[in-house]
């Protein structure tokens, strides 16, 4: 059976177990954004994973999450509720993926979604790195780690 078709066909599925995991994980912005706009978040994403996979080319996903990345950071997102959408939506593929795939295409099908989301999260967190690191986060601020280090 065909990855893009296993994926294509639980599309509902996976988009509402997504959903209701990223309310369960009651994330400030994403809550305030309201359920429509995570909905629509999370099928943007997972028709980026599709479209990547039917293609074989990372490059539609990674642009996607450096424009996200340069968008939820400018509007005072932490990196780990943008990471959380990706992550809810990959854990619900796998449970569509999992039961679905013949036990021989398995491992195929699941490489190829971690690549494909390994990729997207990847390239989110290099550009919020950059991002972040242009300017003073305290968050990043690690001397206080080293405090009386120095006699």
């Amino acid at each position: 059976m065909n990855l893009v078709d296993v994926l294509s066909g639980s599309k509902e599925t996976v988009l509402a177990e997504a959903l209701r995991a990223l309310e369960r994980a009651r994330l400030p912005h994403y809550e305030e954004a309201g359920t429509e706009v995570s909905r629509r978040r999370l099928e943007e994403l997972f028709a980026l994973v599709t479209r990547c996979l039917g293609e074989r080319n990372l490059a539609p996903i990674c642009q996607h999450s450096e424009t996200v990345a340069a968008e939820r950071y400018a509007a005072g997102f932490g990196i780990a509720e943008v990471q959380a959408a990706f992550n809810v939506l990959e854990e619900s593929i796998w449970r569509v993926v999992v039961p679905q795939v013949p036990p021989k295409a398995l491992i195929e099908a699941t490489g190829l979604v971690g690549t494909v989301l390994g990729a997207g999260k990847d390239a989110l967190a290099r550009k919020w790195v950059s991002m972040a690191s242009a300017q003073h986060v305290p968050t990043l601020d690690l001397s206080a780690l080293f405090a009386g280090t120095h006699s």
